[in-house]
């Protein structure tokens, strides 16, 4: 069924009404929400399907609404299981790496529930911690600490929820659980690999001595690389460690000189804290040529449409026309990058800046 187009009167009538209550800032995309509803109305939509919709679109605004004011502060998601007892060495593990984040000035997100989730909670403290928890029948209610802090959203759909665990954190921890956290593992790794999301850290945090990650890795070696599934170096942009200190480095230190990029066209743009000498920028050339379509990584001052948008303008960056085939492997330059020389002490920017 073709999409019905709105008569000009109703898109009028949107925009008369968005007006009268008030909504100035991003009107246009305010009323292709409403115009969007208006035609589901129209399609003859299912009224399962209208639920569906309307509930999804009532939790995002509940969850945007409470990280808005956060916005400014670096977050890390940990994932783990829900069944993971206060005895176990791997509840010890994401308290000491949440406490270790948060000392360094970081928001820990969590699923709000109990287990590892308690757990990050409680290392991060309540000042430090938001939850956007997802309502089951059997499972606990948030934990006390994200409910009594009044930092926690609840969610019905899962889709939502992991939209909000993933979209605005710049890093995430992984402590060994079940089908839940091994989900939420996989569509980590798939949207590094497919370029859906920018590179972020992410880091297999074991218990000390623990083999869960360490044996995941093994299959990977074993099934999925000599399958043809995935590529040899695709695990290579996650950290598989049991060293809380080392988990908290990898995901502060992906920041250590990389900022953030942005795609002009067909040219990336890699936004720095510091800018490449000569002898770095010729190592990047002769490193990474490989990923380069066209012409060498260069230097550039602000383009246009980043001036328009005032983003990131103030920052040195490079640019490149890079092989979009070969987005997932990102990590590596980036790497790279930050392994010059001296940059000053750093924080993932606001997404929403």
């Amino acid at each position: 069924m073709p999409d019905r187009i709105l008569p000009p009167e109703v898109t009028e009538h949107i925009r008369a009404l968005l007006t009268d209550a008030g909504v100035t800032a991003n009107q246009d995309l305010v009323a292709r929400i409403l115009a969007t509803g208006v035609g589901l109305g129209l399609d003859g939509t299912d009224r399962l399907d209208l639920k569906i919709t309307s509930a999804a679109l009532t939790e995002m605004r509940a969850a945007f609404r409470l990280f808005a004011p956060y916005r400014d502060v670096p977050k890390v998601t940990i994932f783990g299981s829900a069944r993971t007892r206060p005895d176990d060495a791997l509840y010890r593990a994401a308290v000491d790496v949440a406490a270790a984040l948060a000392a360094r000035g970081w928001f820990v997100v969590t699923g709000a529930g109990p287990g590892i989730m308690q757990a990050a909670a409680e290392g991060a403290g309540p000042e430090r911690s938001l939850g956007v928890s997802i309502r089951l029948p059997f499972e606990e209610k948030p934990n006390a600490l994200v409910a009594e802090a009044g930092r926690v959203v609840a969610m019905k759909y899962f889709f939502t929820r992991k939209l909000m665990l993933v979209k605005e954190s710049r890093g995430f921890v992984c402590v060994p659980g079940g089908f839940g956290t091994l989900d939420e593992m996989f569509e980590l790794l798939t949207l590094q690999q497919t370029g859906k999301a920018d590179p972020t850290p992410i880091v297999l945090l074991d218990a000390p001595g623990g083999t869960f990650w360490a044996a995941f890795r093994r299959y990977v070696d074993d099934h999925l690389i000599p399958a043809g599934v995935i590529s040899p170096d695709d695990l290579d942009r996650a950290l598989v460690t049991d060293s809380v200190t080392a988990a908290a480095d990898e995901i502060t230190g992906f920041w250590r000189n990389y900022d953030s990029l942005r795609w002009v066209g067909k040219r990336l743009v890699l936004r720095l804290r510091a800018e490449p000498t000569d002898a770095e920028l010729e190592s990047l050339n002769e490193r990474f040529a490989h990923l380069v379509t066209k012409g060498r990584i260069e230097r550039t001052g602000p383009l246009k449409p980043e001036v328009a948008d005032d983003d990131r303008i103030d920052l040195p960056r490079i640019i490149m026309h890079y092989d979009q085939s070969r987005v997932g492997e990102l990590f590596h330059l980036i790497r790279a990058i930050n392994e010059f020389g001296s940059a000053p002490p750093a924080s993932p920017p606001d997404p929403h800046a």
